[in-house]
């Protein structure tokens, strides 16, 4: 018999990776919700007209396909089926396939229900999505995405606080060195056009996305057969490459953008999103204005943001935008603008783990077991776990009749931090035995005092 194997890409997890996973949950959502976002949930599966042209030619090669239920061939067109070419016949085989990321789904929910949504319309969602992606570190098939979406709003104030709220996310769950990288489109646009390419926005937008990945090089012989001359390749890395302060880098831009008003709006508004941040008290250390950045997402239309943890070699843990005219690709009449951000967990818990970062309680499942040595002591021991749960305090009794030994390297193999021994006399005295696992100790107190003790920070 074969033996059981995941797809490539995908994972379990198990007991003690899933309550650190939940302390990364649990940290993002309670910062959502504390900057007024709702909750949203949306399918697993879209049709494939939701999905596809919405993330790039790249990104539509990457949407996982469900083919369609039953014999999906029998209707199939024969005509197409003998080109033997993929995109050709995807249509009549396949009519709905995996998110790719929780955006496009949101936008497709405002749409089918914006009367019975309040504008601004302030949402989260925390669901998993599927990328056909060749998997590696930090690169999977399935992962989490937190999003957080703004729409109704053309506001920088929403700008201005994704950056904030990255920033409690981050405190929250210890991550103290980091950047968020920022940019605009309206500047990457206003340095296609400073470098004669604004007809060729999209190809030069693509490459420089995969800057960091690449190098300058590798990017000048993609963009030369695409008709980049020398001099505007020249003219390009002059301008990616410049150095210093938010301030210095917006002053040097302003004077190659004078022919071009989407450039100079792009300045504008970063600058906006940072008097904003000045105005909240809010310190701007973590940001870095990126004039490289440009994330590969065809529907960003203004601000851009692209978060990575330093010091680990993982890609961008975090990144989002403004996409004003995303809902108009679902037939919307009028212009609904909106801005969010996503975080990626699954490369949030491979850089904490990497850097240690996970707080001790975080593995913790239960806070103490209870053991006992015979009947007698498991019935007064259910009563002991009835105050415990009564009192808020995870707690489990050990089920089975077993050794006291059996018992506490249960609770050692579990990091279970408490241990309450119940033999004939502790259940006859009421001076129960609390066991510390961490230092060996042991204490006898009445289950009163044991609860004040453990409930103490």
């Amino acid at each position: 018999m074969e033996k059981p194997t995941l797809p490539k890409g995908t994972r379990d997890f198990g007991p003690a990776v899933m309550a650190k996973r939940q302390f990364i949950f649990e940290t993002i959502r309670s910062v959502f919700q504390k900057f007024g976002f709702q909750p949203l949930e949306t399918p697993a599966m879209e049709n494939l007209s939701t999905l596809t042209g919405k993330y790039g030619e790249e990104g539509d090669q990457l949407l996982f396909k469900i083919l369609n239920s039953g014999d999906f061939l029998k209707d199939a067109d024969a005509q197409l089926l003998s080109t033997k070419s993929s995109k050709q016949i995807t249509s009549s085989i396949s009519e709905k396939g995996l998110r790719y990321d929780l955006t496009v789904p949101f936008a497709r929910f405002v749409v089918m229900n914006r009367n019975e949504i309040t504008f601004p319309f302030k949402r989260y969602q925390i669901q998993p999505v599927w990328r056909a992606d060749r998997p590696q570190k930090g690169r999977y098939r399935e992962f989490y995405q937190c999003d957080a979406d703004v729409v109704g709003t053309d506001s920088l104030l929403c700008e201005a606080e994704i950056i904030l709220m990255i920033t409690e996310v981050f405190k929250g769950l210890g991550i103290a060195d980091y950047t968020i990288k920022i940019n605009h489109r309206g500047i990457l646009s206003g340095i296609a056009e400073s470098i004669g390419a604004k007809q060729n926005e999209t190809s030069l937008f693509v490459a420089i996305d995969k800057l960091d990945k690449i190098g300058e090089e590798k990017i000048k012989e993609e963009l030369r057969p695409k008709g980049f001359s020398e001099e505007s390749l020249t003219a390009l890395f002059d301008i990616l490459h410049v150095k210093g302060t938010t301030t210095n880098k917006i002053a040097f831009l302003q004077s190659r953008f004078d022919a071009s008003e989407s450039g100079q709006k792009g300045l504008r508004d970063l600058q906006e999103v940072f008097n904003l941040l000045k105005n909240y008290n809010a310190s701007d250390n973590h940001v870095e204005f990126d004039v490289s950045l440009a994330r590969g997402l065809s529907y960003y239309t203004g601000c851009i943001f692209e978060v990575k943890i330093n010091n680990v070699a993982i890609g961008s843990v975090s990144g989002g935008g403004r996409y004003d005219n995303l809902t108009q690709a679902f037939g919307d009449k009028e212009n609904l603008s909106g801005v969010g951000f996503s975080f990626g967990v699954d490369r949030i818990y491979d850089a904490m783990d990497e850097l240690n970062l996970f707080p001790k309680g975080a593995t913790a499942t239960s806070k103490v077991l209870v053991c006992h040595f015979d009947d007698d002591s498991l019935y007064y021991g259910l009563g002991v776990l009835s105050a415990l749960r009564a009192a808020g305090i995870a707690s489990e009794i050990y089920p089975d009749h077993a050794k006291l030994k059996k018992q506490l390297d249960f609770a050692n193999k579990k990091a279970i931090p408490f241990a309450i021994v119940i033999g004939p006399e502790e259940a006859q005295s009421g001076q129960l035995a609390l066991k510390h696992m961490d230092r060996g100790e042991q204490e006898k107190l009445p289950i009163e005092r044991i609860i004040e003790k453990i409930k103490q920070p």
